[in-house]
């Protein structure tokens, strides 16, 4: 993908979440999303062929940003200071793009939804980030016996979903350290690690 053609797709990405979390998805048009980002319609049909086309193709850019992200903030070889940071990208990338994580929680429960199949794809590329986290922990025998691995990931990738829309709507004075915090803390129960606070 050229920088040009990131851009621009970047902006369509921004503009559609804009618009969505006032709107949702559905009720947007090509018009609308091409006047919020700030290009000719045009632009839009030739990077997508359809509205349908659009989202689903802003949705697995959203999800391939938030992986990267995520990815490189997991990459510390000790596992709890990986989890730490991967919980901090994932909280910092909500707080940049709220309107993602508005549409995950509306869309990716809801059956039948349109955009299920493609949301689903972010729930099973986040977890399994999360999850090769976890099972790193366990097999450093520092997971409570019994816990399952899989669940545990999918428990805390939904945990982080709300409580990052909580922060947003109900407590936009707390600090991003804050919530990063409060939700370590619910790891921290989880794995066993140490009380005290990342840095």
């Amino acid at each position: 993908m050229s920088a040009r053609s990131d851009a621009t797709k970047r902006k369509l990405f921004t503009a559609t979440l804009r618009l969505a979390g006032s709107k949702g998805l559905v009720g947007l048009t090509v018009d609308e999303i091409a006047a919020e980002a700030g290009v000719a319609k045009g632009t839009v049909y030739y990077n997508f062929e359809s509205k349908d086309g659009l989202i689903d193709g802003l949705l697995r850019y959203g999800i391939g940003m938030l992986a990267r992200r995520l990815r490189s903030a997991g990459d510390d070889p000790d596992p709890s200071r990986a989890l730490e940071s991967i919980v901090d990208a994932m909280l910092e990338f909500i707080a940049e793009y709220p309107g993602f994580s508005q549409i995950v929680v509306s869309e990716l429960w809801r059956t039948p939804g349109q955009w299920h199949e493609t949301l689903t794809l972010l729930r099973d590329d986040v977890v399994g980030i999360l999850k090769e986290r976890l099972e790193v922990l366990e097999a450093a025998g520092r997971m409570p016996r019994g816990v399952q691995v899989a669940t545990a990931a999918a428990g805390l990738f939904g945990t982080l979903l709300v409580v990052a829309l909580d922060w947003l709507v109900f407590q936009p004075q707390r600090t991003r350290a804050e919530v990063r915090d409060s939700v370590l803390l619910l790891v921290r129960g989880v794995t066993g690690g140490p009380a005290a606070g990342a840095p």
